[in-house]
């Protein structure tokens, strides 16, 4: 019973970080870029990504406690599987990105959304979106691992 909520936890984690960056990269970004101007477009997107910043805060608190429990539960590194080996290099990196985007790349468009700079905003928008975008191929294959990896 315990492994099963450890696992429900993981998996709803890596939903929500992985399902979000797709929803913020896909549809939410190009669709504010369609219909708003710059300085209500960056105000937006700053607003928006503090929201989901601050539930990603909370997956990867999720994702490393559960993802390190069910570790612990197979073994760790000489009782688990090859892909369980490749999906903890593919957190390490993950959150490394992340760590950048929330110390750095962050807190630099919120700063140039609250002094006005937009052309500033913009391109710390596009730094955050290219990382998003980094992330979101890291974490899709996250999952192809997870679930192609049984197979094999």
């Amino acid at each position: 019973m315990a492994y099963a909520l450890l696992l429900f936890l993981h998996v709803a984690g890596a939903a929500f970080w992985v399902g979000g960056m797709a929803a913020m990269h896909l549809c939410v970004r190009p669709a504010a870029a369609s219909v708003l101007e710059p300085p209500q477009r960056l105000a937006f997107m700053a607003a928006a990504l503090a929201r989901f910043l601050r539930g990603v805060d909370v997956a990867m608190a999720l994702l490393w406690a559960s993802g390190l429990a069910l570790f612990a539960a197979l073994g760790g590194f000489r009782g688990t599987h090859w892909r369980i080996h490749a999906m903890f290099a593919l957190a390490l990196a993950m959150t490394l990105v992340y760590g950048f985007v929330r110390g750095r790349a962050f807190p630099a468009l919120r700063a140039a959304v609250a002094q006005s700079q937009w052309p500033a905003a913009g391109a710390r928008l596009a730094t955050v979106r290219r990382l998003v975008g980094v992330n979101l191929a890291l974490g899709t294959l996250v999952f192809a691992v997870a679930l192609a990896g049984r197979a094999v």
